[in-house]
């Protein structure tokens, strides 16, 4: 709306506090089914609209994107790029023709069904020795072994959905087998940030850098779930050698960009480690850190998103001065610690700082969204604060 556009949007909420010029729709209340990218698809197919733009996990759907494009404009990146760019193996692949330091990534071949790959791999390490593990029948008390095989003695692996998003499903890997459907990452111990990009014909600009908040209980989170974002300005303490961060965080974004065509605004996952971003997954859509770069930075995302796809129009500009001149700012995301049915939410829309605002009486379930918080001031430590307390509050 900020940017100068009618919008209708579907999703499974259709929050209370939606502008209310936008036609909210949901899938649950409206379409009578639950939600999911076909569903969503499916029900944006009558509409009358000039374009259509799509958010989180879309990209795990190609086509559910492309039912979602039929017979309109996409304004975002089409589902040949999204199988390409969500692919474990050929990011890894891109990283290390680029001399990028990331996590080494295993995956089961395509018609495999005990989970090794190609046995005569020598960069396969993990491949030829579960195949030892399971011809030599170790128990799983042997899991140090393999792991000390892989890494040495203090590293790990973590299991990630191939179709993973907000962090569910991650956990540690034990041993055995690699279930279907996930691929294992080598697990790098850091501070969890993202850098946000907007990119068009093979270019980028970066946009923010931010810490991300994951798993962490004070919201009702647990595991790797991924929770909310800190934007601090330069110098911030939350990330060590924070300058040279960005310089490497945004050259991992010039790389994906170019590799896979990327266009509109779009995300890098990564784990900061001494100045170092080891990045783990793009997001290649909108993301959530993405209303904090409007509130720090005073720009128009989505303007931006839509000038990159229609014209491959990039913005100037400049991060380092942003960061130097820009706000602090938070937020979090609430989950429910229990299954609950709220009350009157409409009281809730008094406060500037919480938004998602369900609606009165609705039924959450125990570790699902209820809203988020957000916090805006002086320092990174006192942005995570403020959100706690509201947290507590909610």
């Amino acid at each position: 709306m900020r940017a100068g556009f009618a919008v209708t949007t579907i999703d499974a909420f259709a929050d209370l506090d939606l502008h209310p010029a936008v036609r909210g729709l949901s899938v649950p209340r409206d379409f009578g089914t639950s939600f999911s990218p076909e569903a969503a698809a499916r029900a944006a197919s009558d509409l009358a609209v000039e374009a259509a733009v799509y958010g989180a996990n879309f990209e795990n759907h190609p086509e559910a994107v492309t039912a979602l494009a039929a017979g309109r404009p996409l304004w975002g990146n089409p589902p040949a790029v999204l199988r390409r760019v969500r692919d474990p193996r050929q990011l890894a692949d891109l990283f290390r023709r680029r001399g990028i330091p990331a996590p080494a990534v295993w995956m089961n071949a395509p018609n495999d069904t005990n989970g090794s790959n190609d046995p005569n791999d020598p960069n396969d390490r993990l491949d030829r020795f579960s195949i030892r593990c399971r011809a030599e029948a170790l128990a799983s008390a042997d899991t140090r072994t393999l792991k000390r095989a892989l890494y040495g003695e203090t590293q790990t692996a973590l299991v990630k959905p191939l179709s993973s998003g907000g962090g569910r499903g991650v956990r540690a890997w034990v041993g055995g087998d690699i279930p279907l459907g996930c691929y294992l990452q080598q697990r790098i111990e850091g501070v969890p940030g993202s850098l946000v990009f907007v990119a068009a014909g093979g270019r980028s600009v970066p946009l923010a850098i931010s810490r991300q908040l994951v798993g962490d209980p004070a919201f009702g989170a647990d595991g790797f779930m991924y929770c909310g974002n800190i934007l601090a300005a330069v110098g911030d303490p939350q990330f060590r050698q924070d300058e040279a961060l960005v310089g490497a965080a945004s050259a991992i974004a010039r790389a994906v960009a170019e590799e896979f065509e990327l266009v509109g605004v779009n995300g890098v996952d990564f784990i900061a480690a001494d100045g170092v971003p080891y990045p783990i997954e793009v997001n290649p859509r909108w993301c959530a850190s993405m209303e904090l770069v409007e509130r720090a930075y005073g720009v128009s995302m989505f303007g931006l998103h839509a000038a990159a796809c229609t014209a491959g129009t990039l913005p100037v500009f400049d991060l380092s001065r942003a960061r130097s001149e820009g706000n602090t700012v938070g937020k979090a995301i609430i989950f429910a610690r229990r299954d609950v049915t709220l009350g009157n939410t409409r009281e809730w829309l008094e406060d500037a700082t919480v938004r998602d605002v369900p609606h009165p009486g609705e039924r959450i379930a125990e570790g699902h969204p209820i809203c988020t918080v957000l916090a805006e001031g002086e320092g990174a430590a006192a942005r995570y604060t403020a959100p706690v307390h509201r947290a507590s509050r909610v």
